[in-house]
């Protein structure tokens, strides 16, 4: 039997979002972050951490700096016993016209099969409309936090028949009563 895909923004969602992260010494995780994983995983959850990072294709920053980023990112979780299943980014400049940004689902797809989930009933929590989306595409439920940018889309994500949570820990505990 399959895993329920859960697909989480990371900047804004996961993290403090300070605008092109690059310098791991910034990294802040979003408080209750790594009681969100632990609560997916408990729930038998794949979870798929997929990032816009146009700051690779702007110049802003080099890949190297993203993974720096990502490794202190997983580096706090772990301190507090939480982990993240895979980890996919799209570095692409916005009119470079792929299919991995979002709201774009290349990236969830590839991240569903290489985790054997599903992406019938999948899950997209963020705190963008972008990160919303792709539910609608891949057959799953949106969720928005109000973390990050969240608040200024709640109206919009609500219209658009997205869930919202304060947080993503309130969101992974929605959708961990949820596969129950």
């Amino acid at each position: 039997m399959s895993r329920v895909a859960v697909f989480i923004d990371r900047d804004g969602t996961l993290i403090e979002d300070p605008g092109y992260l690059a310098d791991p010494a910034k990294v802040r995780l979003i408080p209750g972050a790594a009681e969100a994983l632990l609560a997916l995983e408990s729930a038998g959850c794949a979870r798929i951490v997929i990032s816009n990072q146009s700051g690779i294709g702007r110049g802003h920053y080099r890949l190297e700096d993203f993974l720096a980023v990502q490794r202190e990112v997983e580096r706090q979780l772990a301190a507090q016993g939480a982990t993240i299943d895979l980890v996919l980014w799209c570095p692409h400049h916005p009119d470079d016209g792929c299919t991995c940004r979002k709201p774009g689902t290349a990236l969830h797809r590839e991240g569903a099969a290489r985790q054997g989930a599903e992406l019938e009933g999948s899950w997209c929590i963020g705190d963008r409309l972008s990160d919303l989306e792709p539910a609608r595409e891949l057959g799953g439920k949106a969720v928005l936090v109000t973390t990050g940018e969240g608040e200024a889309h709640r109206a919009q994500a609500i219209a658009r028949g997205a869930l919202v949570a304060k947080d993503l820990a309130a969101a992974a505990h929605l959708i961990a009563a949820a596969t129950r």
